[in-house]
């Protein structure tokens, strides 16, 4: 499936990560990957609230946590840069799709990074 929400489909993912050498675009690409499937689930099941698409957001997060992983064996992790980073595209995909009153650390509250 692709996005078909032209301001997400145009939005370039983890930017500030792309263009911070430490951050090696392998793992960030993997990153950009999780962001576009929670697109890609919310276009699909269209979330009718706060709470079911919290649910999706989250499931979105405890991917990000497996990464963590890859990001420490390539000697960086998802330190204060990245966490906002991270972050703001999460609000930028609640608003995108219809909710900009999304909080964004109930977002991302299974975060472990």
């Amino acid at each position: 499936m692709s996005i078909s929400t032209p301001q997400v489909a145009e939005h370039a993912f983890l930017r500030r990560l792309y263009a911070d050498g430490y951050f090696p675009d392998a793992v960030v690409d993997k990153g950009r990957t999780i962001l576009l499937r929670l697109c890609e689930r919310i276009e699909a099941e269209r979330p009718a609230d706060l709470a079911a698409l919290y649910v999706l957001a989250q499931a979105a997060t405890d991917e990000f946590n497996l990464l963590q992983e890859e990001f420490e064996a390539a000697g960086s992790e998802i330190e204060t840069v990245a966490r906002e980073e991270i972050a703001e595209d999460f609000w930028f995909v609640a608003s995108a799709y219809g909710f900009p009153d999304a909080d964004v650390e109930e977002l991302i509250a299974t975060r472990d990074w």
